[in-house]
């Protein structure tokens, strides 16, 4: 067998696997791309509602702004090095051997899940953003201009391309006719009634005084659970007074400490960008990677073995494979309570739980497996025994009859979710 082929069936034994990694990968990944910073100071503004201000949000309509973001994300993870590209679709190779791009944004995605980092943004309009990740010697961007897609990665001189241009046309001519998908409030005032409506039993919406950030006054808006049992403390997000554009977001965690997500802008500018801000061409010697060659590469090496009884209603956009495939695989998705203290429970495949490093199966990669001790908390209870594994976060009780249990709640509240289940 050859070194590659190798290493990549070791791969995608340790993805199905890594349960927490999926869970806490998105989680970390979805709320550390919020925009936000800290702040100074207390500057003196006119009295606002939480309604008003949530209103004053959903008026904002700027459409040209530049700037630098720093965000810093503690989950609590131990250091995932290299290893957080390989549970990532598309990254660091496949079966025949042919390697993705590091430039993929997809294989990007998890870098932003730790740590602290530097970004530098740029938007104009609908159909022209720029994202760029700077490290201390290299400089990772994401330009979106028109149709084109361009991702340059300078520490490995490669570059990801792709072209939508279906995909812009309707963004741009929806953008302009001010269409709105069915059942979506229309107005700023429909909008915060909702927001405000859906609070109502789980979540407390205020304003908490005044603050600077990236030297404009902002109004700070707290929202915190009202339920016990979720990891959540609460959220404050800094309103631009001016604008409405929220410029600082912080999710502290109920158990104290500093916070998960910190984020936000160090600068702001809302005048429009230079039209060469969006201009790339892949400097000489750059390797590119089209997107399509991607998508038909982990099209025809998709597992084989996910479960034909999915549920029909699958979410639009994904792949046919999930709705063909034969086997074994997750399903059974519930929704355990509702609001802050939601729990996920489905089913591994197979109706196993995780094997240990001392497991007859001597199918799990020595990195999986530390990740996993490093996370892993045993517990039992009326459902019998299984591991929890912890985050800052979002918690995750894999039993050993093989169903899991996730959440951003407490690892109390998932046991007590697993013996109710029973």
């Amino acid at each position: 067998m050859a070194p590659y082929e190798s290493e990549s069936a070791g791969r995608r034994k340790a993805t199905r696997y890594v349960v927490p990694v999926a869970v806490v990968g998105v989680a970390a990944a979805t709320i550390g791309l919020v925009p936000a910073l800290a702040d100074s100071g207390n500057p003196d503004l006119p009295k606002i509602s939480a309604q008003q201000l949530i209103e004053k949000i959903a008026k904002s309509d700027v459409q040209q702004m530049s700037g630098t973001v720093k965000i810093s994300t503690d989950l609590g993870l131990p250091s995932l090095g290299g290893m957080a590209g390989g549970f990532t679709p598309g990254a660091g190779g496949s079966s025949d051997g042919k390697a993705g791009s590091s430039a993929d944004p997809q294989s990007k995605l998890m870098e932003l899940a730790t740590g602290t980092h530097t970004l530098r943004i740029a938007a104009d309009g609908p159909d022209r953003h720029k994202l760029s990740v700077l490290d201390d010697a290299a400089e990772y961007s994401v330009i979106h201009n028109g149709d084109e897609v361009w991702a340059y990665d300078s520490a490995s001189n490669e570059a990801y391309h792709a072209k939508d241009a279906a995909a812009a046309g309707d963004r741009a001519a929806k953008h302009r006719k001010g269409e709105t998908p069915k059942g979506v409030p229309a107005t700023p005032k429909e909008l915060a009634d909702e927001v405000l409506k859906a609070s109502g039993k789980t979540t407390s919406i205020s304003v908490e005084g005044t603050s600077q950030v990236a030297g404009r006054d902002a109004y700070k808006l707290l929202v915190k659970p009202k339920q016990a049992g979720s990891t959540v403390g609460g959220i404050t997000i800094s309103v631009d007074a001016k604008t409405g554009v929220p410029l600082k977001f912080t999710l502290t965690p109920a158990g104290g400490g500093k916070a998960v997500v910190d984020a936000g802008f160090t600068k702001v500018d809302f005048s429009k960008p230079a039209a060469s801000t969006f201009d790339f061409t892949p400097p000489k010697g750059t390797k590119v990677t089209e997107g399509d060659d991607l998508k038909a590469r982990d099209k025809s090496h998709a597992p084989k073995d996910l479960p034909k009884d999915l549920p029909k209603d699958l979410p639009k956009g994904m792949p046919k494979e999930l709705r063909d495939a034969q086997g074994g695989g997750m399903n059974d998705l519930k929704v355990i309570g509702e609001g802050w203290t939601s729990i996920a429970e489905l089913k591994l495949p197979g109706g196993q739980g995780l094997p240990t490093g001392g497991s007859s199966s001597g199918d799990v990669p020595p990195e999986a497996q530390k990740f996993m001790d490093a996370l892993g908390d045993h517990v039992t209870g009326k459902f019998g025994s299984g591991t929890v594994f912890s985050t800052r976060l979002v918690n995750a009780l894999i039993t050993d009859d093989g169903k899991v249990y996730a959440g951003a709640v407490t690892k109390d509240a998932l046991v007590k979710a697993a013996n109710a289940a029973q």
